[in-house]
């Protein structure tokens, strides 16, 4: 069930301190728009309801999309229906961890912002993979 922003929702989160990311610091936002994360507050945090491991910040690129699509998750098609106008390269989104894994494993991982990437990811991913990933290392 979605995370209902205004906090009444069947789906709401319990007050928690913020998440940490891969690199050991605070969580930071993964996109406000498009609204992403598994309880859609913009962040890629994570909990005993996310199985899927929604903790990657990834950066869309054609190739991905095209590489998610072919493996059954379409992100670029709009679906209105549930408020979502699909992805586009460039896009911000958090991805499942087991699912950036596949798309490095296939040669089509997309870049990563690593400040924005929960450390639950660190389960299915490698911090060395990600790095290499990453848009915001210096």
């Amino acid at each position: 069930m979605p995370f209902d922003e205004a906090g009444s929702g069947p789906g709401r989160r319990p007050e928690r301190a913020p998440g940490r990311n891969v690199l050991g610091g605070t969580l930071e936002e993964c996109s406000r728009r498009p609204l992403t994360g598994f309880f859609r507050n913009g962040c890629c945090d994570t909990g005993p309801a996310d199985p899927g491991s929604h903790t990657v910040c990834a950066v869309m690129t054609a190739a991905f999309l095209a590489f998610s699509r072919g493996a059954g998750n379409d992100l670029s098609t709009p679906r209105p229906e549930f408020g979502f106008a699909g992805l586009v390269p460039g896009d911000r989104w958090c991805l499942c961890a087991p699912r950036w894994a596949e798309a490095l494993a296939a040669g089509h991982a997309p870049q990563v912002v690593l400040r924005a990437t929960h450390a639950g990811a660190l389960r299915y991913c490698d911090l060395a993979d990600l790095k290499r990933h990453a848009v915001d290392l210096m």
